[in-house]
């Protein structure tokens, strides 16, 4: 009977390698890193922080620049509305106001004047001034815009219709009925203004 001699055809296992580990022990200790570790790991840290402190620097960079044109946006913004304020506000010409008496007839400033009005018991309504007359009843007065003529005659071109806020109205006498370009000025402007257009 023959041996098998099968064991001899299989190679034996090899030894392990050397500085090989197959397994750590849980109570190993890590080793210390050497001294170039050491300067490299200090190195990239320093690094590190340099980048941080660059990213922050460019950041606050962005923000003031955003700032400055956003500033800049306001500052343009404020001088168009300066400037539009002003182009709205400046007066868009000059009229002459004549006071007359309901047939158009010119008559004396004083008049059309609020404060003669109401000294001599008469009242204004809708750019009327009413002054009461001998006998009973109210003579009614307006102005009249642009006319000419001199007191006694019938008034000559113009318009009962009230200029826009933006015209500076004065009468003959320089009294102001209304300033351009911001609203009306005084008690008798604010009643003279607002006139109708027709006869009463």
């Amino acid at each position: 009977m023959t041996q098998d001699n099968n064991t001899g055809d299989q190679p034996p296992p090899e030894p392990p390698a050397r500085g090989s580990m197959r397994f750590q022990d849980s109570n190993t200790q890590p080793r210390e890193p050497s001294l170039a570790e050491q300067r490299a790991r200090r190195q990239a840290l320093a690094q590190e922080e340099r980048d941080e402190e660059l990213a922050r620097q460019s950041d606050a960079k962005a923000a003031t620049r955003r700032k400055i044109l956003i500033g800049s946006g306001v500052t343009v913004g404020l001088v168009g509305l300066v400037a539009t304020f002003y182009a709205v506000a400046k007066p868009a010409g000059e009229v002459t106001a004549v006071c007359t008496d309901s047939n158009g007839v010119v008559q004396p400033d004083d008049n059309c004047d609020e404060n003669y009005v109401t000294s001599h018991h008469g009242y204004s309504s809708g750019g009327f001034w009413f002054i009461p007359i001998n006998g009973g009843g109210y003579q009614s007065y307006r102005y009249n815009y642009g006319g000419s003529g001199t007191i006694g005659q019938r008034v000559s071109g113009g318009s009962y219709d009230p200029p826009s806020a933006r015209t500076s109205v004065n009468t003959k006498s320089g009294k102001s009925v209304q300033r351009g370009g911001f609203g009306i000025s005084g008690k008798s402007g604010s009643t003279g203004g607002s006139g109708k257009s027709g006869g009463s």
